[in-house]
């Protein structure tokens, strides 16, 4: 017997209904534990459509695969495009779980509450509109949850670093999972795997947004389907099936219609949000389909902590910037060693651990193995600002003419009432914003080689923040301000070695095509 609650039509929790034939028969396929899903979504899901109100779900045939992906792996990754009508399927699996799976407590995670509450309105219209000898009776019926006369219930909350922790889950919906803070993300994910180990279902469903967060590494991990010993498998390496469906995938989309997103949207963004790509779309210092395409490179060797990513060459010039820190266990210290005129990342080194006085002693322990390689040409210096000038006092006690090479000082920074220049390199937003458009401009030219995983990860979050550019919450940029500091120093350079000029001041306008995204211009 159907009753309101709340103004809504709902079955009263264990309510004695009587069936036909044809109804039993219709029950019995929507318990069948391979095809129900499939059978009930087909044939009793509705949807409230904006323009055309409730209509009865047609299932595309990607949709379809959606489901079979959600309900034959016990943990599933669905990468969609979007408005590919992906929630809508995931409500309507939802909801034949609760119904026709005794005893589960299944949890909604969205990365807003807004998306939670979306979710959990098309539950609750599809399950208002299945007839009602199909639908299980309810204890409970509400915007945040629905308790079931089967014991199965469905939650719906935001993704926050407890989310779900002590529940004894059956299984976890996880809405745009790409789109939860990064370290939200990793402690939910580490709060919620021992659920998952013990027999937990978890689906997955996003667009992709960097190739740095928790979704990313699931998704990775789920699409490297061979085994240690070489044989392939149905499932990633971390137990999930991967699933993906870009625009093309939806019948009634086509390029006229891809055309027309990719003028409104720019490439980046339609890259990733329908052909389902890892771009970043905050607005980075690099533009993101350069980013998505810059690839690391391995270390050739090490020493010590020291990573050389090419050999040293006693033709060239060698560029070595520390940017200090203090060696706590808060931010890293870092060292870049950049050779000109080439612009290529030879040799990088941080760590946030230890103390100034031994950052200073590894940066000199790399100008003597640069220099007794042939005795190429070496410049250094260190980033001065506060935590710089214990830098310093380290570098005049050792003596600087025990460092080989020569030590550079920004001319620009003059020690106010006294003469002379302060030493190291000041950094003030001016200079940074003026070092980040020639970062740029080099890197997006194809001038400059990164080689370092670190700095190129760094990258993807380095975004626009007011007036500068800066790591998003909770990621890092030392390296990136280290290599900062050495285009600095290489702009230095450059105005009295011919080699360095031509590298770094070469005229976009003849370098490149009219598609070439320009530097970002720079505020003063």
């Amino acid at each position: 017997m159907a009753i309101y609650q709340d103004d809504k039509l709902v079955k009263r929790a264990y309510t004695k209904v009587s069936y036909t034939k044809e109804e039993i028969d219709q029950l019995r396929a929507c318990l069948d534990p391979v095809t129900g899903p499939r059978y009930f979504i087909e044939n009793f899901m509705y949807i409230q459509h904006p323009m055309k109100g409730r209509q009865k779900l047609e299932l595309y045939d990607f949709q379809l695969d959606l489901i079979d992906n959600y309900h034959v792996n016990r943990k599933s990754i669905n990468m969609v495009s979007r408005q590919m009508g992906k929630t809508t399927v995931a409500a309507g699996y939802l909801l034949w779980y609760a119904m026709f799976v005794d005893d589960a407590t299944i949890l909604i995670a969205s990365n807003k509450y807004d998306g939670a509450q979306e979710i959990m309105h098309r539950v609750r219209y599809a399950y208002e509109s299945v007839p009602d000898h199909i639908r299980a009776g309810v204890k409970t019926y509400n915007k945040r949850s629905i308790d079931f006369d089967n014991n199965s219930r469905i939650v719906a909350t935001t993704t926050t670093e407890n989310t779900g922790r002590g529940m004894s889950l059956s299984l976890v919906y996880l809405d745009e999972f790409a789109f939860v803070e990064p370290n939200i993300a990793k402690e939910f994910w580490t709060s919620l795997s021992p659920t998952l180990s013990t027999g937990g279902k978890c689906i997955i469903t996003s667009t992709p947004n960097t190739d740095e967060d928790q979704f990313a590494d699931i998704w990775f991990g789920a699409n490297k389907l061979v085994d240690s010993n070489g044989n392939e498998t149905t499932v990633g390496i971390n137990g999930f099936r991967p699933y993906i469906a870009t625009w093309e995938a939806h019948p009634d989309r086509d390029q006229e219609w891809a055309d027309s997103e990719l003028a409104g949207l720019g490439e980046d963004r339609f890259l990733r949000e329908h052909k389902c790509q890892f771009i970043t779309f905050e607005e980075t210092l690099i533009n993101p389909v350069k980013l998505s395409q810059l690839e690391p490179s391995q270390p050739i060797r090490k020493t010590g902590q020291v990573r050389w990513y090419g050999d040293i060459r006693p033709n060239m010039t060698y560029v070595v910037s520390l940017d200090p820190s203090m060696g706590t266990g808060g931010d890293n210290a870092a060292i870049q060693v950049l050779e000109l005129p080439s612009l290529v990342q030879v040799a990088e080194w941080s760590s946030n651990k230890t103390p100034i006085e031994e950052q200073v002693r590894t940066m000199r322990k790399i100008l003597e193995e640069l220099y007794a390689s042939g005795k190429p040409e070496l410049y250094w210096s260190v980033e001065s600002n506060s935590l710089g000038e214990a830098a310093l006092v380290v570098i005049r006690d050792t003596g600087e003419e025990n460092f080989p090479g020569t030590m550079l000082h920004d001319p620009k920074n003059r020690l106010q009432g006294k003469s002379g220049r302060r030493a190291g390199f000041v950094t003030t937003n001016k200079s940074k914003l003026e070092a980040c458009a020639k970062l740029k401009f080099l890197i997006e030219s194809g001038k400059m080689k990164l080689n370092s995983r670190g700095i190129l990860s760094e990258l993807k979050v380095f975004v626009s923040r007011g007036n500068t550019f800066e790591a998003r919450i909770g990621q890092t940029d030392d390296l990136i301000m280290s290599m900062i500091l050495a285009v600095r120093m290489t702009d230095y350079i450059s105005t009295w070695d011919d080699q360095s000029q031509a590298a770094i001041n070469s005229n976009i306008a003849t370098d490149h095509d009219s598609s070439y995204d320009a530097p970002m211009p720079v505020f003063i």
